[in-house]
C-alpha cells in the first residue's frame, strides 16, 4: 500500500494560498523571504522520495505552467514524475498527467492500494480538504512560516469533526519556518 503525503506551505493563520507568487492573493509570494539552503534541501529530498504527484486541477495548471521551463534537479524531478489530477473539467492534460476517474475518492483509494512509493500532494487546497474528510491522508507535512496574511484558502475542513494526529517530526529551518509532520493517531 502506498502512503499519501500532503505537503503544504502554511502561514501562522493557516493560509496555503499563493505561497510562491501566484496572482490570486494580494500577499502572494509570502514564502520567498523565508527561503534557506536547509529548507530547499528538505524540499528536494521530499520530491526525490515521491513516486508520483496527486494534484487538484488549479494547482496542476499553475505547476504545469511554471515547472517545464525550469532547470535543476528539483525541476527535472517535478517534470518527470507521473501526475494524477482530480478534475471535473474536460480537456487534455499535458506534463505527464492523467485525470482521475470519478468518483475521485475511489480513484485515490485505488492509487493508494497499488504498488509503489509515496504519493505526494502539494497545494491543492480543495482536494486536500476532501482527502482529509475521506480519511485518505497518511501524513501531513505542514511547513509553517512566521507570517500572517489575514485570510485566504485553507486546507482544513470546517465540519466540526475531530481527528487526532500524532507529531512525528518537528524541525526548525534557519529561515524561521518550522516543519510539523503528523500521522493520523492509531495508524
Amino acid at each position: 500500500m502506498r502512503r499519501l503525503i500532503v505537503t503544504e506551505f502554511m502561514t501562522l493563520d493557516g493560509v496555503v494560498e499563493a505561497p510562491g507568487g501566484e496572482p490570486t492573493h494580494r500577499h502572494s509570494g509570502w514564502t520567498i523571504p523565508f527561503s534557506s539552503d536547509d529548507l530547499r534541501g528538505f524540499k528536494l529530498r521530499e520530491i526525490l522520495e515521491a513516486e508520483s504527484l496527486l494534484l487538484g486541477r488549479r494547482t496542476y495548471e499553475q505547476f504545469a505552467d511554471a515547472w517545464p521551463s525550469r532547470e535543476g534537479e528539483f525541476a527535472d524531478t517535478m517534470n518527470a514524475l507521473p501526475k494524477a489530477v482530480a478534475t471535473s473539467r474536460p480537456g487534455e492534460l499535458v506534463w505527464n498527467a492523467t485525470a482521475l476517474e470519478a468518483p475521485v475518492r475511489a480513484s485515490v483509494q485505488s492509487l493508494k492500494d497499488g504498488d509503489g512509493g509515496p504519493i505526494l500532494v502539494a497545494g491543492s487546497a480543495s482536494l486536500v480538504k476532501s482527502l482529509l474528510v475521506w480519511g485518505l491522508v497518511d501524513e501531513l507535512r505542514l511547513l509553517v512560516y512566521p507570517v500572517l496574511i489575514g485570510g485566504g484558502l485553507r486546507v482544513f475542513p470546517d465540519d466540526r469533526e475531530k481527528w487526532t494526529f500524532e507529531l512525528t517530526e518537528l524541525r526548525r529551518f534557519h529561515s524561521g519556518a518550522v516543519l510539523h509532520t503528523y500521522r493520523l493517531a492509531g495508524s
